[in-house]
């Protein structure tokens, strides 16, 4: 008995430790390959608690290897786009301008009640008042409302500005990587983009985050951490 004990508080230490050396993410929260990893490692510790004559390196030295693998894995997901969305799949937009891409939830295989419940979690209980959503890459439901059904804000009591209902701005550049798919979201040409540009003296090579929605108007943070909109 003293033995099962004291196997239980080592490999409870070792998952602990190993659960926050990948990162603080809740459960809803984490990537495929985060999930696979947390399960694996539930499963390489029971190993040793089960069996007492199975040695204790048996469980530890496989859990070491998957936390290692994670850490190697995620950093080529910091450094490499391509390799990042080949793990971790990118967001996909389900509605746009009010209006619900059909070919797009079947694509997802996500039926008409799993929007809807993904609706009601974020307190929205008609469709109609959605503009915009999008389905991250950890399957949750990312949502803006219309103009009328969001929360007010200091902007909407000034008598002379008016709410819009328009998407949310588009990632343009994403850490020095430029993204066509959100510029030609936000129906940006490469004219007015490289005006951009130019009148804040910097390249798409030196952006970290540049943002713009359907009006232009954009957010560029600069990789020196310089921001401006």
């Amino acid at each position: 008995m003293i033995i099962l004990i004291i196997r239980t508080f080592i490999l409870y230490i070792l998952v602990i430790f190993s659960v926050r050396f990948m990162g603080k993410r809740q459960i809803g929260q984490m990537q495929p390959t985060e999930l696979v990893v947390t399960m694996l490692i539930s499963n390489l510790a029971t190993l040793s608690l089960e069996d007492t004559d199975t040695p204790l390196l048996i469980g530890i030295i496989p859990i070491l290897f998957l936390v290692s693998f994670d850490v190697i894995i995620s950093i080529f997901t910091l450094k490499f786009r391509g390799f990042r969305r080949l793990v971790s799949g990118t967001p996909q937009i389900v509605i746009s301008n009010g209006q619900v891409d059909m070919k797009k939830l079947k694509a997802l295989r996500m039926s008409v009640d799993d929007l809807l419940e993904s609706l009601r979690s974020n307190s929205i209980f008609d469709i109609s008042e959605v503009q915009f959503a999008i389905v991250e890459t950890n399957g949750k439901i990312s949502t803006y409302q219309k103009a009328p059904f969001r929360a007010a804000e200091k902007q909407d009591i000034t008598p002379d500005m008016k709410q819009s209902d328009i998407d949310p701005p588009y990632v343009i550049i994403n850490d020095g990587n430029l993204l066509t798919k959100g510029q030609d979201a936000a129906k940006l040409s490469p004219k007015e983009l490289n005006n951009i540009l130019d009148s804040n003296k910097t390249q798409i090579s030196d952006v970290f985050l540049f943002t713009c929605d359907s009006n232009k108007k954009y957010t560029i943070i600069k990789k020196n951490n310089h921001k401006r909109s």
